[in-house]
Formats: C-alpha cells, sequence, structure tokens
C-alpha cells in the first residue's frame, strides 16, 4: 500500500512461462512461482494464480486496516486478514474478506470503511478497469 494521495504511475511484473501450467513472476525484485494443482495438470510447485490474487487482496487490506489503525492510534493484536474467493466457471463470483484480531469488534468495525477507501487491491477490484492486451514479437528484456 503506498500514500493514497501520490499522482498516478505504473508499475509492472513479468512472468515467464516455464513450461505446463508453471511461470516465474519477476516482481519488485522477487521471483514468484505460479503454477496449479496436480490435480488440474500442474506441478504443484507453487500457488494458483487465483490464490496470488486472494494474497494480494488480504495482505493489500491488512495493511490498509494497520494504516488506518495506527492513524487513530489504535493497537490491533493478531491481526489477520483472510481473504475467500467463490468460483463460479472461469471467475470468482464473489469475494469475501474476515478481519480477525484481539481488539473488540467495535473498534474493528470502525475501520472497515477507511481500509476499503485506500486498499489498492479492493479499490482495483470494485472499480475493475478495463484490460488492455498488447502484442509484441521478438526477444523480450
Amino acid at each position: 500500500m503506498t500514500d493514497p494521495g501520490t499522482r498516478p504511475h505504473t508499475n509492472s511484473v513479468v512472468a515467464r512461462w516455464e513450461g505446463g501450467w508453471r511461470c516465474r513472476v519477476a516482481a519488485g525484485g522477487f521471483d514468484l512461482v505460479v503454477d496449479e494443482r496436480e490435480t488440474s495438470g500442474g506441478t504443484g510447485t507453487g500457488p494458483m494464480p487465483t490464490e496470488y490474487l486472494l494474497a494480494a487482496m488480504a495482505s493489500c487490506y491488512t495493511l490498509a486496516l494497520a494504516w488506518a489503525a495506527g492513524k487513530r492510534g489504535i493497537d490491533l493484536p493478531g491481526l489477520a486478514v483472510t481473504a475467500t474467493g467463490t468460483y463460479d466457471g472461469p471467475r470468482f463470483s464473489r469475494l469475501q474478506l474476515t478481519v480477525t484480531s484481539d481488539a473488540p469488534p467495535d473498534v474493528l468495525e470502525r475501520l472497515v470503511e477507511p481500509a476499503l477507501r485506500v486498499c489498492y487491491v479492493s479499490n482495483t477490484l470494485a472499480a475493475s478497469p478495463p484490460i488492455e492486451v498488447t502484442v509484441h514479437s521478438g526477444p523480450q528484456p
């Protein structure tokens, strides 16, 4: 999560296919392995793409909650967020975030909306920008 007042900028990751249902993604100086379960024809050596989407949603909202709590001087001991997606064909038909913490429920409930306002991932999914695909041939960096 970055400052919600920043001006528009871009961020990119590169996924390179390694065969079968596996690819390696270069992201922020890290290598992420993406694969499918063996029961789906993959090798089971990495999370599925949809699990990375859920991980992005859960982690971004966790950081947004921590940010919103910090701005208000609130401590959130044991903070954890679970993201659950319900599959419906080739998409999720439902996305749900479940927040747990040792803080009282009324404290958590006051942070839900402020955190949603600054969570880049949930804001992107809620406003679903168009997906543009461009094609280039030849060697890529």
